[in-house]
């Protein structure tokens, strides 16, 4: 029952069960009430989330990636890693990883964000993390 690591908003697996939003702010435009029916989440938990300043550096790193300054991109990804690695070492971010990691040998769930690509999201850092606290996380 390994935990699937997703793109809110993207089809759900077959046996996905509880999706877990790990971001900072709902979907724009979608009602509250239709966030699970249009495969974002069922759960909303923000504290998995990158705190605003540092969310600002990936943000960055994704601009100038797109702007071919892939040199710059990579050294302010690699900050952001850090900073936000930092953030979830603290509690409850902490706790919480290391729950999910035992929950997920034993029940249905997956995490996410709304970024298109996962090596410049922080659900790659979630993927990391859950793994070394001995998380099972499918491919």
């Amino acid at each position: 029952m390994p935990i699937r690591i997703v793109q809110l908003g993207s089809p759900r697996a077959p046996d996905e069960g509880l999706r877990i939003g790990t971001v900072r702010r709902p979907p724009r435009g979608v009602p509250k009430a239709e966030f699970a029916s249009r495969n974002y989440y069922d759960q909303w938990y923000p504290e998995l989330s990158p705190e605003p300043e540092t969310m600002q550096m990936a943000l960055q790193s994704h601009q100038l990636d797109k702007q071919g300054h892939n040199a710059e991109a990579t050294k302010l990804w690699r900050a952001f890693d850090k900073v936000f690695r930092k953030q979830l070492a603290e509690a409850p971010a902490a706790r919480t990883l290391e729950l999910l990691a035992a929950l997920s040998h034993q029940a249905h769930f997956s995490v996410g964000c709304y970024c298109d690509d996962e090596a410049r999201c922080h659900r790659s850092i979630l993927r990391d993390i859950l793994q070394t606290h001995g998380a099972a996380i499918a491919n």
